[in-house]
């Protein structure tokens, strides 16, 4: 039975991820990453830096990608710090480090190996974020379309079944692993401590219990969001582009020349739907609580109820990046 969501006295713009074993809270002054180990729980503390008052990352319609890079870069260290501490009963059986770590000491200093793995593993994440919901879906659908139609709005609306197919298989899929249970248990920590911080409860174990796990500014419900207005824009481009966009006799060059231009109109994608998450996070009504309806449904996928020791983690968490002044955190 879903939990009864406790009314909000106002909305925060702290947000998180969870980790292995653990979460990361991101508050509008610093980012505190929480691991519960086998001995106790490992507590990571920085200071965010500001962002200069006119600054290019504060402008509507352009702030949207350079925040999803630096959430990615935030979430993929994070992770890392996580996984360190369940590395090590690995290498301490094995007895010895990795070629592949020893290489990186000798070549690079500590510091610069973790950025260069950091920068490294956000490529890889994009990359395989962009190569699974668009491209594939987009020479799926441009092979299938062969065989229906040349109208180009079927042929992206069949692209845009064919990535939402994808999505909620791959949700449905890492649902299903053992280890992502446990990461979406504490996923639903996360989420419930945000809610009973909105609601402007204490943070103790039994009043974040009674939260929903469900929230509108969830990753996932943004990601949704990706996929959908793509679908619009996609829909939109290919028709007012359509007189200058070059087209070949062979069907694969065509199926490359759109894969390109939906990789040149992503950034368009991703900083709409980064405006439309911050109005949904923002307001509520029934025009946001609309919008949020699917994204929050889909949350009952990637999130689990947790048990006292995730939510004693995210609460640590989100403690340490309350602000130190009171209400200066309000989305």
């Amino acid at each position: 039975m879903a939990k009864k969501e406790t009314q909000e006295k106002f909305k925060t713009m702290i947000g998180g991820q969870a980790l292995i074993e653990g979460i990361m809270m991101m508050g509008p002054e610093k980012i505190a990453t929480v691991v519960r180990t086998k001995e106790e729980l490992k507590v990571k503390i920085e200071d965010r830096k500001p962002i200069p008052r006119f600054s290019v990352k504060k402008i509507p319609f352009l702030r949207g990608v350079f925040n999803f890079c630096a959430s990615m870069k935030v979430g993929v260290t994070s992770l890392m710090y996580s996984a360190e501490f369940f590395g090590e009963d690995e290498e301490e059986e094995a007895g010895e480090q990795s070629k592949f770590d020893a290489w990186l000491e000798k070549k690079l200093s500590s510091e610069k190996a973790k950025n260069t793995v950091i920068t490294v593993a956000v490529l890889i994440g994009i990359l395989f974020s962009v190569g699974l919901f668009f491209v594939l879906p987009s020479l799926i659908g441009s092979f299938i379309n062969r065989f229906i139609t040349d109208n180009e709005f079927v042929r992206n609306l069949l692209e845009g079944i064919v990535r939402i197919a994808i999505f909620l298989g791959y949700l449905f899929l890492t649902g299903r692993m053992k280890d992502m249970k446990r990461t979406y248990g504490y996923h639903g920590a996360e989420h419930k401590t945000i809610r009973c911080y909105e609601a402007r409860l204490p943070l103790t174990v039994e009043n974040v219990r009674k939260q929903t796990r469900l929230h509108p500014r969830c990753g996932t419900s943004f990601l949704f969001v990706v996929i959908i207005l793509s679908i619009l824009v996609f829909s939109v481009a290919s028709i007012l582009l359509a007189p200058i966009t070059p087209t070949f006799e062979s069907g694969i060059l065509n199926a490359l020349v759109r894969v390109a231009l939906k990789l040149l109109l992503l950034p368009i994608v991703v900083c709409l739907s980064y405006e439309l998450n911050r109005v949904v996070g923002r307001y509520d009504n029934w025009f946001t609580r609309a919008l949020s309806a699917p994204g929050m449904w889909l949350q009952h996928l990637t999130t689990n109820e947790p048990d006292d020791s995730m939510i004693e983690v995210a609460i640590t968490a989100l403690t340490e990046v309350l602000p130190k002044e009171e209400g200066t955190d309000q989305w």
